[in-house]
């Protein structure tokens, strides 16, 4: 198990998440707390936190990938799991989990991430966008099948697939001259999986669920709207590294599918009286406008970056 820090403000919330892994049924047999650039707060996980729990300064730059990077030169087993601070997996969790490593075949597994919001969800908050607030969303699979990638709160890969396709790219947080306000690197490194390993498949697993916490400032339709535009900035970077093919084949179904659905149910809810119904439909159009126009711009900064290599 691998549990990436960068905030002291976060300090109960990754006690939950380590208490969550210990109500497991299936025990995980490491667990190491990756500390991103934070001394402060690695002092306080090394004095605080039990023996048993390996803490370990991120070695590598800044951000989530490298932590996450950190955490898979540290572990040991088979296979490598990750969990957000701010998140609780529920005891059959792991269990769910490793379940599908008894097929060959199977490289990576990932379960459903479902918010805990700060008091109600949003009336105006699609749940086709709660990747917003990295969580699953509308329109992943409802049963165990195949999918690009994981979501990260909740994911895991066998450890031999590091060694063979490298480990998550530092780099997913920028574009030309563009920083990003999100990594997306498990994308990235789904995406290199398939490509470097034949037949690989990584699996969705619904009943592997975590709870993920969604902090107060997330639920604003400011960051909503901030978030989508890095998404799509996101999505400039992720097509330059893997081709627009590999890299936005769930985007489409999910454009052409999944949201022309979710606009005609926010209308139909609101004629039959749910106010929000309207506001839904709203932000669906919204966060989709937004997050194309983070695409665009994304392809033009990284048309002009003069580091663009050919």
């Amino acid at each position: 198990m691998v549990v990436c820090a960068y905030t002291e403000r976060r300090w109960e919330s990754l006690l939950r998440a380590l208490d969550s892994l210990r109500s497991q049924r299936r025990l995980p047999d490491q667990c190491v707390v990756v500390i991103d650039h934070n001394e402060q707060l690695l002092r306080r996980a090394r004095f605080s936190l039990p023996n048993d729990i390996e803490v370990v300064a991120s070695e590598e730059p800044q951000g989530l990938s490298g932590a996450r990077n950190t955490g898979v030169k540290a572990a040991t087993g088979d296979v490598v799991a990750f969990l957000d601070d701010d998140a609780e997996a529920d005891p059959g969790w792991l269990e769910a989990l490793l379940g599908q490593y008894e097929h060959p075949w199977v490289v990576g597994a990932g379960g459903q991430a479902l918010p805990v919001w700060p008091e109600k969800r949003p009336s105006w908050f699609p749940p086709e966008f709660d990747w917003v607030i990295g969580c699953s969303y509308v329109g992943l699979p409802e049963t165990v099948a195949p999918v690009r990638n994981p979501i990260g709160a909740a994911m895991s890969f066998r450890r031999s697939v590091f060694a063979q396709i490298g480990l998550f790219d530092t780099g997913m947080g920028r574009v030309g001259v563009l920083q990003l306000g999100c990594e997306d690197d498990e994308t990235e490194f789904a995406i290199r999986v398939r490509r470097g390993i034949e037949g690989a498949e990584l699996m969705h697993v619904p009943d592997a669920v975590v709870r993920h916490h969604v902090e107060p400032e997330r639920v604003r339709i400011g960051y909503f709207v901030r978030r989508c535009f890095s998404e799509g900035i996101s999505g400039a970077s992720l097509a330059r590294r893997a081709g627009t093919g590999p890299a936005l084949s769930s985007e489409r179904h999910y454009v052409l599918s999944t949201l022309p659905k979710g606009l005609l149910d926010g209308l139909r809810d609101s004629f039959r009286g749910d106010a929000g119904g309207f506001a839904r439909a709203g932000m669906i159009l919204a966060g989709l406008s937004v997050t194309i126009a983070g695409y665009l711009l994304g392809l033009g900064s990284y048309r002009a970056s003069p580091d663009r290599t050919a």
